[in-house]
């Protein structure tokens, strides 16, 4: 096979090293036999083309990664490959034999397994109970718990992937849940591996591990679609890329002949530059300070002692795997959680409870999971967009014991954030679920930071700002947080991107088990102490980190 030129007006020159357009080279990489065809695939929702006759093939024995902008088709392509959809039309090949569409079930029997982002574990359970879930008939009146541990056991030893059986998955580390993952598909039989961004949640040691893994696989002979916004990972794990720009393949290269610069130009079709990291100019007064609270014993996402100064004009990043305090902290800087012990103080008195007022003293909370929390799906855009504020005077009145929604100032406010932040895909009319994910998390943060009455936000609580989003979205997101700091903001962020902390953090802290290390000037960390903080090492109320005080 090879490479694909893109002819696109805005492909624009190479930005760094060679350019791989140059030619025609071969780009198989000395790879197997393909075991998967897709030939012109096209699928359509109503007037979206989400796929545009994309060919594509995979080798046996080999990691193809797939990239694309948010809303460039890359979910679409995948659930047509594992029946969650129907292609209007083109055919897929598995090892030489047509793939029924439609049918996950068929996907299944040809061998093709899928380890979304967010893990389908049943933490309840245990590990062997996961791995056999709705793998056996409903009606079987036994169990076959024994056969099934042989081979968990035997594909845990054939992978280097450590598991133990009986554990329950609750238990388990978010790198352990991962290899649980992986087993499970690979124990019913998975010769060709859909990964969706598998390091999303990891700490670097983990990633590291993943990877060795990989390269078993591949050396035994498993074919694997790699999909990931972390370019560095895409050029150090795969040998091939493939490259969708709104439904269409616009590019296929060898990973040994492309650089991030040039993958990111082919994803949005034009330049990208990440913001340089530069120090905060002038940092301010403590607008908010956090001492030593806690938050209800019970939970797994809890605070434990966690003291905390956030500065007018200063970026705190903080890191950790997910689950060991974030949420937990975030949902008591917006008024959402009561601390069980300990204060909050927030402009020089007590935090309030109540998130309206916090919005209006100048809160902007940027939430973890924009499509739960961040948007309800079915209203309009516009609704979206004055919803923390609609009890405002610019977007209500009281008449009559009434309160009236003011709809031509609040979807004239709504078509301001869709204009200035870039909003693309949906006006003010169209429901928010119509936005892809990149575009939705441009409309939080347009509602976040930009008030009616035009004052700069005080206060902001971003949390996971760029998960899952592409190059040019994490780009434009990260220069808004920027902009919001140097205009006197005080700005939280916290990411499991161990980049964007590092890339954006004056200073940098990292939770571990509800425990919170000192927060550091950001050159004093590097990744592995970063990793190693958010695995527990020396991790302490207050303390520093391996290898950063020393």
């Amino acid at each position: 096979m090879s490479v694909r030129r893109d002819t696109g007006p805005s492909a624009g020159p190479p930005q760094a090293g060679p350019d791989p357009l140059g030619g025609s080279a071969d780009v198989s990489g000395g790879r197997g036999a393909p075991v998967l065809r897709l030939q012109h695939i096209s699928k359509r929702f109503g007037t979206l083309v989400a796929n545009d006759d994309i060919s594509l093939e995979l080798g046996r024995g080999e990691v193809l990664a797939l990239l694309g902008e948010n809303g460039a088709g890359k979910s679409t392509l995948v659930s047509i490959l594992f029946g969650h959809y129907m292609a209007d039309s083109g055919s897929i090949e598995v090892f030489g034999q047509p793939l029924p569409p439609g049918q996950p079930r068929a996907a299944l029997a040809a061998g093709i397994g899928m380890v979304h982002q967010h893990f389908t574990l049943a933490d309840n359970l245990s590990v062997l109970d996961n791995v056999m879930l709705g793998s056996e008939p409903w009606w079987q009146p036994w169990s076959r718990r024994d056969a099934a541990r042989t081979r968990l056991l035997e594909a845990a030893q054939r992978f280097g992937l450590t598991v133990q059986p009986d554990a329950r998955v609750g238990s388990l580390s978010v790198g352990e849940r991962q290899r649980v993952e992986i087993l499970k598909a690979l124990v019913r039989g998975a010769r060709i591996l859909i990964l969706d961004e598998p390091t999303a949640v990891l700490t670097p040691q983990e990633s590291e591990a993943l990877f060795h893994t990989l390269a078993q696989m591949v050396a035994q002979g498993l074919s694997i679609i790699f999909i990931s916004h972390k370019l560095g990972e895409v050029l150090r794990v795969s040998q091939r890329i493939a490259v969708l720009r709104a439904g269409k393949l616009v590019a296929q290269a060898a990973a040994g002949e492309v650089t991030q610069a040039r993958l990111a130009l082919w994803m949005v079709g034009h330049a990208i530059e990440l913001p340089a990291r530069r120090p905060a100019q002038q940092v301010g007064e403590a607008l908010c300070a956090l001492d030593r609270v806690c938050t209800a014993a019970g939970g797994r996402d809890r605070l434990d002692h966690v003291s905390l100064e956030l500065c007018s004009g200063e970026i705190v990043a903080i890191a950790g795997v997910s689950g060991n305090g974030q949420v937990a902290l975030a949902e008591v800087l917006s008024g959402m959680r009561a601390a069980s012990a300990g204060s909050v103080r927030f402009l020089d008195a007590d935090l309030s409870r109540n998130p309206a007022v916090l919005v209006e003293q100048g809160l902007a909370r940027i939430p973890e999971d924009r499509h739960a929390v961040g948007v309800v799906g079915d209203l309009p855009v516009w609704e979206n967009a004055v919803s923390e504020r609609l009890r405002s005077g610019a977007f209500s009145r009281r008449l009559l014991g009434l309160r009236w929604v003011r709809r031509a100032a609040a979807k004239a406010h709504a078509q301001s954030i869709l204009d200035d932040f870039d909003v693309r895909g949906a006006g003010p009319q169209s429901p928010a679920r119509a936005l892809s994910g990149g575009n939705m998390q441009k409309l939080i943060l347009g509602r976040a930071l930009r008030a009616p009455d035009g004052r700069p936000a005080r206060l902001i609580v971003a949390h996971q700002p760029t998960w899952g989003l592409d190059v040019g979205a994490v780009a434009y997101v990260q220069q808004q947080l920027i902009a919001a700091r140097d205009a006197g903001a005080a700005v939280l962020v916290i990411s499991d991107d161990l980049d964007e902390v590092l890339a954006l953090g004056d200073r940098v802290a990292v939770m571990h088990a509800g425990q919170l290390t000192a927060a550091l000037p950001g050159e004093q960390w590097t990744r592995e102490t970063l990793g190693l903080a958010m695995a527990g090492v020396n991790v302490g109320h207050g303390h520093g980190a391996p290898a950063v005080a020393a």
